[in-house]
């Protein structure tokens, strides 16, 4: 009963990993022009957008279930390894279901860029956080 009561608290993470999960497997227009909006490496720049903000999310909802900013390595670890296997699993279902996309080490890595610019992001502001109070 804990756990999903713990989930109410991870519902904006929740929608945004659905939301991740459905635009990496849709058909995109075959159009290769690089004009307007989408340039060279936009997917990549998607990418870490979207581990970036899954990742904030994740610890906002943790922080909440939480009821305080408290430093758990072992929650870091836990959204590092979530955020990890949400990358391959949408990798692997372009690869071997969704075979209009292509599946790529560097969508990969750039999934990971953005957690752990999220994770960072979360350390520094624990820090600032911290240091505040015991000055």
């Amino acid at each position: 009963m804990n756990k999903i009561k713990e989930l109410k608290y991870q519902s904006w993470a929740i929608l945004w990993t659905v939301f991740i999960f459905i635009l990496c497997n849709i058909k995109m227009p075959d159009d290769n022009n690089e004009s307007g909006i989408f340039f060279k490496g936009f997917d990549k720049l998607v990418h870490v957008g979207f581990f970036f903000v899954l990742t904030i999310f994740l610890f906002y909802g943790k922080i909440r279930h939480q009821h305080n900013y408290s430093f758990r390595s072992l929650t870091i670890f836990k959204i590092i390894i979530f955020t990890g296997a949400l990358g391959g699993l949408i990798e692997l279902a372009q690869w071997k279901f969704f075979t209009y996309r292509s599946a790529e080490w560097w969508d990969f890595g750039c999934d990971m860029i953005g957690v752990f610019m999220g994770v960072f992001s979360y350390i520094l502001l624990h820090k600032s956080n911290y240091n505040e109070r015991t000055d």
